[in-house]
């Protein structure tokens, strides 16, 4: 045989080993999602192995992620980890075409991760295993099924018969892979759709309902967002790769620890506590400097402290380590919840019952602090304990154990490096020091003497408040605007500029305003 032939069969080789590969595994991933139709989503390779990696992904690639692809960040990790697994299974198929027992094993440890990750997710059981441990064999066997159809096809003196063997196993196996994997995802989704439950909740009426805020709390400019965050636009930011589906029927709270009285509560025992309506602006640590992750909305639930109150908190324990659903955990001062601030166990949003993305049925809101030490989505325990003694995930990855939001503001309008008019300019744009409220906001232009703005009215100090300005005689050009917040305590915000970790960004927003 000619060397240029030599080198065409080489290549077909391994070609045809990684379409093996790649097909075993597959069909390994949809058995996999076929057995977590009964099991549960979170028990399905692909996610387990997703959370396992959430888990484990330095904060700095985190902030990259969060920072470069917003919610997107879970997509791009499940892309990561379909890229990861094919490339693999692709190399095992090769390997195959030669050592046929190696490779079965590189497939089998397919199977070991998922289960190794699987055995780390909250409320893991026996059945939890089951989903990667049938995966890996599934892979293996067909691995080693279409190798040996392969091996007879690649024969020199293969015939018609070999070959339409081999096209029927790979392209079986494929269309099968597809239709199971794809079906069984759909059937996951519907089996386990909160939705059905979230729309039969009545929800409570609060002892007293809050009347709408004035329409002064919006400047009427083009292009500034409302006052509340429309939920469908509300920012979201944690780990979860499957967002938890939590049927109200079977949540429960429960408040224990550093307490007297422990005790557990139903969802439609909650509901029959005292609620109230409270408009509040909930960010993210993780928010940069101008950045959108940050949102307003009008909540409904109920105090939180009575509950402390029921439980008897002992003396010493400053902490609130509360827990989701989904094994998430964050840590709050105590103290911020009995200081008369409007904390609270929050079933609504914006008149509606939370959405599912947001935390259905319960989650925790505390104003004043950082999402990351205050609202718990899918919350389920309550452990009263100590700052000392424990520690929740975010602290555990570098962040600062307490997080009250610091004072910042944003320029919404005009856009960064947009285009204007030239004359009289209007800037515009949102300012928050949750708690504490705003008291000024001023502008710079071309770092030139601050001009003050014109706040609209305060809603509550713990609501952002938006702020107009017009800037006179905008001459032709490029400029630079800054804008700075003042606190209700009389405290400015600081130019020093920080980076998100470990308790906030810090520093003005800027941006160019090109000038025609």
């Amino acid at each position: 045989m000619s060397s240029e032939g030599s080198r065409s069969g080489r290549s077909g080789h391994l070609v045809r080993g990684g379409l093996v590969g790649l097909v075993a595994g597959g069909a390994g991933l949809a058995v996999g999602e076929l057995v977590a139709v009964v099991t549960g989503e979170a028990s399905s390779p692909a996610v387990a192995v997703g959370q396992w990696a959430i888990g484990h992904t330095p904060t700095w690639l985190e902030q990259f992620a969060i920072r470069n692809f917003g919610t997107g960040d879970k997509r791009m990790l499940l892309i990561g980890v379909y890229a990861v697994l094919a490339l693999a299974s692709a190399g095992a198929g090769v390997l195959a075409r030669t050592r046929l027992t190696a490779a079965s094993w590189v497939a089998a440890c397919f199977g070991l991760v998922g289960m190794l990750a699987a055995a780390t997710r909250p409320n893991a059981g026996l059945s939890y295993l089951l989903p990667s441990l049938l995966a890996g064999v599934t892979a293996v066997l067909v691995l080693r099924w279409l190798t040996i159809l392969a091996a007879a096809d690649s024969d020199e003196r293969a015939g018609r018969e070999e070959r339409r063997r081999f096209l029927l196993g790979i392209l079986g196996t494929a269309a099968g892979a597809l239709v199971g994997g794809f079906g069984a995802k759909a059937w996951i989704d519907s089996r386990y759709d909160a939705e059905a439950a979230r729309s039969t909740v009545v929800l409570p009426k609060p002892e007293t309902a809050l009347a709408e805020p004035p329409a002064s709390v919006h400047p009427n400019v083009s292009g500034l967002g409302p006052f509340f965050t429309p939920n469908s636009q509300f920012y979201r930011v944690d780990t979860a790769l499957s967002i938890p589906q939590v049927n109200p029927d079977t949540w429960k709270l429960r408040i224990h620890g550093m307490v007297s009285r422990p005790f557990e509560i139903t969802f439609d025992e909650l509901l029959k506590y005292a609620f109230e309506e409270h408009d509040m602006t909930l960010t993210c640590v993780s928010n940069p400097v101008g950045g959108s992750y940050c949102g307003n909305a009008r909540w409904l639930g109920t105090p939180l402290a009575p509950l402390l109150r029921r439980a008897g908190v002992q003396s010493g324990a400053d902490m609130i380590l509360s827990t989701s659903t989904d094994g998430m955990t964050i840590g709050s001062p105590v103290e911020a919840t009995l200081d008369g601030r409007q904390a609270m166990l929050a079933v609504a949003m914006n008149g509606e019952v939370l959405p599912v993305e947001h935390g259905f049925p319960c989650r925790m809101l505390i104003p004043g602090l950082y999402g990351y030490v205050s609202a718990t989505k899918w919350v389920t325990d309550l452990n009263i304990t100590t700052f000392a003694s424990s520690s929740a995930y975010w602290t555990q990855n570098g962040w600062s154990p307490q997080g009250p939001v610091k004072t910042a503001s944003r320029i919404d309008v005009p856009s960064d490096n947009g285009t204007v008019s030239a004359g009289t300019v209007t800037l515009a744009g949102t300012a928050w020091a949750t708690h504490r409220g705003i008291a000024a906001v001023e502008v710079q232009i071309d770092k030139g003497a601050w001009q003050e703005a014109s706040l609209a009215a305060s809603d509550t100090p713990d609501t952002w408040r938006q702020w107009v300005y017009q800037w006179p005689n905008a001459a032709r050009g490029s400029h630079t605007v800054a804008v700075r917040a003042t606190d209700g305590t009389g405290t400015t915000q600081t130019s020093v500029v920080a980076d998100p970790v470990p308790d906030g960004a810090t520093g003005y927003h800027t941006i160019t305003v090109q000038v025609a």
